[in-house]
């Protein structure tokens, strides 16, 4: 049973508490280091564990990749000459990485952090659906081990708040349950997942591609060529989710009595509210339709605009982790969210494709040529891959074998030419590949863990209002339209696009 608590008691839990940031540098990690410098500043300390060669190192990214970024400006202003100096009392950065045992770090600093960590939270992860399995294998699967194996040796840790990702459920269709992956569950059914099976392949792979020395590119193919093909095998359409489910199976094996609670935020877009609404970094999903359309580089989407597009903004999922952390605490169990709304106010891809129309219609993109608006053509979309591919074929691959064949006439005199447009082809398909997962995602997430969650806080917005800060995550309270119109799409057009 979730007892109530309000925003000041959100809030209030973090005063005092020592908590270990992994992922600072991403778009998530960076608006949950913001939201608890600015609503708790007696936070005791943040040890941001950085991928960095030193200390110093580590400051210089943090310093530019974290707290110098436009996020941090309402901060910046609420504490004036001193923001600096506050930052530096309250942020401590840690060269280490989760790849390694011991996450990198000496035993010194190993020592000193598992005797005063109070919380653990696991946001970094290599999120390309298209990453070399080895890379998305250490950091997705083996980082979540290491993690978990330093938690546990925190006498003081209240819990560990790890980050995955709806989609670990592939492409199953129907309402789908926030429960946990069983170690070597799979979702091909009479198939079976071992773990360590997986390593050793990694392992004798990379061997066989240095016995035969092959060249760094062929290396990389073949690594990312494995990923797809294991995760397929096993029931997952990419080498990411296939990754992040492993890393869920593999801490509720480990994790003992140690509390856990796993988010699974859905597609995640740019903050609603607080403190920069539209304020985004990284391009989602859903943003390289954007972003193709308004630089006029893609005209053809392959998405079934009928169907539900899942998506939250990311100042949303950050509230339901800190409203998670202060219920959580000390629970000895595991916990699973769908921080989603496909459920609670679903949203069609329909609302995204009339207020993308609309607004760059109001809002015509400039040629950075002669800085004259850009004449936009209208949208295409396939709602089945067949139907793509298709089109794909007659409008471009024939005119790739015609101009095949001229070059062969003319003994190569367009050979640069086919070689361009092959590749350009190759990657459209590819990608349409990739993300048909999501465009033609047909399955709902159940959130009733998350809905128990909201109830939980109760809400009182004259008090937020008069504080300058909430810890809402409810879905419903998103008009889709509004949002993508004056939020999102703006937002994309101003962080993303130059």
């Amino acid at each position: 049973m979730i007892g109530e608590l309000d925003a000041d008691a959100v809030a209030g839990y973090f005063r005092g508490k020592s908590i270990l940031i992994i992922g600072s540098t991403g778009f998530l990690g960076k608006v949950l280091v913001e939201k608890i410098l600015r609503v708790q500043p007696d936070v005791k300390k943040l040890f941001l564990l950085i991928r960095a060669a030193g200390v110093e190192s580590a400051k210089h990214r943090v310093e530019t990749e974290v707290t110098g970024r436009e996020i941090f400006q309402v901060l910046k202003e609420k504490h004036g000459d001193r923001f600096d100096d506050f930052i530096q009392e309250k942020v401590c950065p840690l060269a280490g990485d989760i790849v390694y045992k011991n996450l990198g770090l000496d035993h010194a600093k190993l020592t000193e952090l598992s005797k005063g960590i109070n919380i653990i939270v696991n946001g970094a992860a290599t999120t390309n659906f298209y990453e070399r399995y080895d890379v998305a294998f250490d950091t997705n699967v083996m980082g979540a081990k290491h993690i978990c194996e330093f938690a546990k040796r925190c006498n003081k840790l209240k819990m560990l708040l790890h980050v995955s990702t709806a989609y670990v459920a592939g492409e199953q269709e129907g309402i789908l349950p926030e429960k946990p992956f069983l170690l070597g569950e799979t979702l091909r059914e009479g198939v079976h997942l071992d773990i360590e099976s997986e390593l050793n392949l990694i392992q004798e792979t990379r061997r066989e591609v240095e016995a035969n020395c092959y060249s760094e590119r062929v290396e990389k193919r073949t690594m990312k060529e494995l990923g797809l093909k294991r995760a397929r095998e096993f029931g997952w359409p990419n080498t990411y989710v296939f990754t992040k489910a492993m890393g869920e199976m593999l801490l509720g094996h480990l994790r003992g009595d140690l509390p856990i609670v796993i988010i699974r935020p859905s597609i995640i877009t740019s903050i609603l509210n607080e403190p920069l609404p539209g304020w985004m970094e990284g391009i989602r999903t859903i943003d390289s339709f954007i972003i193709g359309y308004a630089k006029q580089a893609l005209s053809i989407f392959l998405v079934d605009l009928d169907l539900i597009m899942d998506v939250v903004p990311g100042d949303m999922v950050v509230n339901a982790m800190m409203v998670a952390m202060a219920v959580h605490s000390e629970d000895q169990g595991q916990s699973i969210y769908h921080v989603t709304s496909s459920l609670r106010n679903p949203a069609p891809y329909a609302v995204l494709a009339d207020s993308g129309g609309r607004y760059f219609l109001h809002n015509p993109p400039c040629s950075k040529k002669n800085g004259e608006p850009v004449r936009l053509s209208r949208m295409r979309f396939f709602r089945t891959l067949p139907r793509f591919r298709a089109y794909m074929a007659v409008k471009f691959r024939l005119p790739l074998e015609i101009l095949r064949l001229l070059n062969i006439a003319l003994f190569g005199a367009f050979s640069r030419r086919y070689g361009e447009l092959s590749r350009k082809y190759r990657y459209v398909m590819h990608v349409a590949e990739l993300y048909a997962p999501y465009a033609l995602f047909k399955g709902c997430f159940d959130d009733t863990n998350t809905e128990r969650l909201r109830a939980a806080l109760k809400a009182n917005k004259e008090q937020n209002k008069s504080r300058g800060y909430d810890f809402g995550f409810d879905p419903k309270s998103v008009d889709w339209d509004n949002y993508f119109y004056s939020v999102h799409i703006p937002g994309v057009v101003k962080y993303l696009c130059d």
